[in-house]
């Protein structure tokens, strides 16, 4: 038995027929939802320069402007101390020091755009 409809998208009218099938006169599928593909691993942050791999290079972990450097040449900071702050897309992250030392160099200055892995500060 078919029937007529009239369907509305968009504002656009569509007349169609629909036609009633039996259970068993309908087809069988048997349908499983697809598997989720594994995310891949982010890449590691690119290098930049030859002193981003230096011992007590301190790296930007994301691209971004450097928004405030709490800490000047010469000053001894601890592991944990914030040694830089970073904003991207109206987020701040503090950059922390991975080392113990005193600062050695400044490599950036507020408002300096930067690249993820770009050396920030240097500690020794």
């Amino acid at each position: 038995m078919q029937k007529r409809f009239r369907v509305t998208v968009d504002g656009r009218d569509y007349d169609v027929v629909v036609e009633e099938i039996h259970a068993e006169a309908a087809p069988s599928f048997q349908t499983q939802a697809p598997l989720a593909a594994p995310l891949p691993s982010a890449p590691p942050p690119p290098t930049v320069g030859p002193a981003s791999g230096a011992p007590g290079a301190q790296t930007a972990p994301l691209a971004g402007v450097v928004e405030s450097i709490p800490v000047s040449i010469g000053q001894a900071v601890a592991v944990g101390d914030v040694v830089a702050v970073i904003e991207a897309m109206k987020m701040k992250t503090d950059v922390v020091a991975r080392d113990a030392g005193t600062v050695r160099s400044i490599a950036v200055a507020v408002g300096q755009p930067v690249e993820a892995g770009m050396v920030l500060v240097a500690i020794g």
